[in-house]
Parts: structure tokens; C-alpha cells; sequence
């Protein structure tokens, strides 16, 4: 059966990833206490982000005291692209197609945000955003933007970002493979430590073909 990306199972709940997004600071404190991370939830092309409280350089990081304005913070920042902010509108009244979640990347004293920005009708990730807190502000640390497919996630302390490939005929909800690449907070910035490709069957979605006739 064929792979299914991290996003697909996203589609439905596109019109509510804002505040979904926000809920993650209580998924967050939750896994604080008993020390796991998030699982992957595979569903038609999609996973739900895995939010981790294992933080390695520095334990006392704390959640923030308010809810973070994701589509503010990516609207305000000069590194998002110009494209991305004139895309991202609301899906459905005020519901932003927005994943946020929060966990120790960088070994701070408080803790690091990670803004996904989807598109509305396929729940795509079209750019991926790690923030970190400078005093009263936060600073863009690390960007992903894909015309295809990125996600990006917080796996044990690190930084996960998922990337789907697409080759000629693909539809969305089913790429032919993905990378899936782990980065480091190391000397003040992000630095690559892993990388996987997985390489998906194209059995599902194809017609079956009948047999010939001898």
C-alpha cells in the first residue's frame, strides 16, 4: 500500500488548526508530566504534529503566559515570503490555517514556537517557522517554504521537518515518497543531523488493470 504523507489526514480540519493550534500548550503539559513525546497519527496523507517536552539543554523552560498571535508573528516577519503572507487568510470566518506548537529547540529559558502554515483546501504545509524568544519578542531561527509539501514537528528535542516528493501525475494525497530531515541546536543556529527518504508503493490510487486474454 502506498505511503501516505504527513498532511493528508489534515485536510478536514483545516478550518480549525488555529485553535487547534493553541491547544497544543496544553498537549504540551501534559507530556511534560509523564515525559513522552506525541505519536505520529497516520491518516489519508497526514500526521498530527508531535509535541515533545524532552528538552536536553535547558529543563526549566517555561511555556509563555499567553497564547502566542502565530498569524501575526508570521505576518510581521521580514524572512516569511511575501507569497506566504498574501496567502494566508482565513479559511472559514477567523479559523487561520495555522498549526502551532511549542517545546525546547534552542535551550532557552523559555520556550520555542513552531508555526506551520497550511493551505486551506488540501491542509498542505507550505512553510514552516521556528521562533524563539528574545526578552519580550521572537526571533525567526529557522524557515522552511516548499511549493509542495514541509511540516515541521518537535520530536525529543529536536527539530523534525518533513518534506513530501512529488513526481509528474502525483496528486497531493498521495506523493511518491518524502524526506524526512532532523535538525541540532548547535553553536546558536539549527544544524542538520539526519536524514531519511522513504520512497512510496503506487498501488493505492491506481486502477486495476484486467487480465489479458490468452
Amino acid at each position: 500500500m502506498r505511503g501516505l504523507g504527513p498532511r493528508a489526514g489534515h485536510g478536514v480540519k483545516a478550518v480549525s488548526t488555529a485553535v487547534a493550534g493553541f491547544a497544543a500548550v496544553g498537549l504540551l503539559l501534559s507530556a511534560c508530566s509523564t515525559g513522552g513525546s506525541g505519536a505520529r497519527d497516520e491518516g489519508p496523507a497526514s500526521s498530527e504534529p508531535v509535541v515533545s517536552a524532552a528538552p536536553s539543554a535547558s529543563p526549566s523552560a517555561s511555556l509563555p503566559t499567553k497564547k502566542i498571535d502565530a498569524v501575526r508573528l508570521v505576518k510581521d516577519d521580514p524572512k516569511v515570503s511575501p507569497a506566504i503572507k498574501r496567502d494566508l487568510k482565513p479559511c472559514v470566518g477567523k479559523a487561520y490555517p495555522v498549526d502551532v506548537s511549542y517545546g525546547n529547540l534552542t535551550g532557552g529559558s523559555a520556550t520555542d514556537v513552531v508555526v506551520n502554515v497550511l493551505t486551506c483546501g488540501d491542509a498542505v504545509g507550505i512553510g514552516s517557522y521556528v521562533y524563539r524568544a528574545q526578552g519580550d519578542k521572537y526571533e525567526n531561527v529557522f524557515k522552511a517554504e516548499e511549493p509542495a509539501s514541509v511540516y515541521a514537528e518537535i520530536d525529543r528535542g529536536d527539530l523534525v521537518v518533513t518534506k513530501q516528493l512529488y513526481e509528474k501525475g502525483d496528486s497531493v494525497a498521495y506523493p511518491s515518497g518524502e524526506e524526512v530531515i532532523t535538525y541540532r541546536w548547535t553553536a546558536n543556529h539549527f544544524t542538520e543531523s539526519g536524514r531519511t527518504r522513504n520512497d512510496f508503493g503506487n498501488a493505492v490510487g491506481d486502477e486495476p488493470t484486467e487480465p489479458s486474454a490468452d
